[in-house]
């Protein structure tokens, strides 16, 4: 588990503003090869609840975007550089690690590495929130693990 926890608040990070209809943070490194993975399937949080997707990289700006052409992220990245202080505010160990942050700042759920389960969970909940239908993020067949460590 994250050191931030489901019912704590979620850090603040420059540049992102909690949504009404909550938020996901996707906390990433270009060359981790889970992450690589996992970034084609997040977008499709972005394609389903448009902008309540904010990527979190740990690498310079040109890296973020060489790999959002690459691996087809239309969801906005943020660097986070060294010394990492907003990976290391919401305590990230392994990435990929995902966040669903409610309207008012709460972590409502973290999901670390590659898990389908998590992350349709974490649709779940987002579609919830937002009173829409609910869409898988990963599904068994999609080509992609059910799970996949960071």
């Amino acid at each position: 588990m994250t050191a931030r926890a489901p019912g704590t608040a979620a850090p603040a990070i420059p540049g992102v503003a909690w949504g009404p209809g909550g938020s996901v943070l996707f906390f990433y490194k270009v060359t981790c090869p889970v992450c690589q993975l996992a970034a084609p399937a997040v977008d499709t949080f972005e394609r389903s609840y448009p902008g309540r997707i904010v990527g979190v990289g740990q690498d310079a700006p040109e890296k973020l975007d060489t790999f959002s052409r690459t691996y087809g992220q239309s969801f906005r990245s943020i660097p986070d550089p060294p010394p990492y202080p907003a990976s290391a505010g919401y305590g990230i160990r392994v990435v990929p690690t995902l966040f669903l942050i409610d309207p008012d700042g709460i972590v409502l759920r973290s999901v670390e590495s590659w898990d389908r389960e998590g992350y349709n969970d974490v649709s779940g909940e987002l579609a919830a929130l937002n009173d829409l239908a609910y869409r898988p993020i990963s599904e068994v067949g999609d080509g992609l693990p059910s799970f996949r460590p960071g």
